[in-house]
């Protein structure tokens, strides 16, 4: 379960590598959010070959998507899907992606969302 004040990883290039959770965006009394939810972070390291060219600086405020959660998220058929981390992809004000690529395996859940271009950039998704 991510929350304000859990540490994430980011699976994109956008330059940086970790971030913490400020708000989890959805309603007033929206505690935890999950795979597809958005989050307000904030920028806490960047990767080391990226930091001369990064598109982002530490310490900036995004948005960010969360695509895997240790917990796991129950589909139709009954599966239980979840993964090693928490790790989201950033964006920007208008919820488009600043990376140009993403890391890894993504839920195929991704296809039935207005972030479809998540699934287009990711090497496989994950049923």
């Amino acid at each position: 379960m991510i929350q304000n004040g859990t540490h994430l990883n980011v699976v994109d290039n956008s330059g940086a590598k970790q971030v913490c959770c400020i708000k989890v965006l959805g309603g007033s009394q929206r505690r935890y959010a999950s795979i597809g939810d958005i989050l307000v972070v904030s920028i806490k390291s960047l990767r080391r070959k990226r930091r001369a060219t990064s598109k982002t600086k530490k310490g900036d405020v995004l948005k960010a998507l969360v695509v895997r959660t240790k917990i796991g998220s129950k589909s139709f058929s009954g599966d239980n899907l979840s993964f090693l981390d928490n790790s989201v992809v950033l964006l920007n004000r208008q919820y488009k992606l600043i990376g140009t690529r993403i890391f890894g395996g993504l839920a195929k859940s991704f296809r039935y969302t207005k972030f479809i271009r998540v699934s287009s950039l990711s090497p496989g998704l994950i049923d």
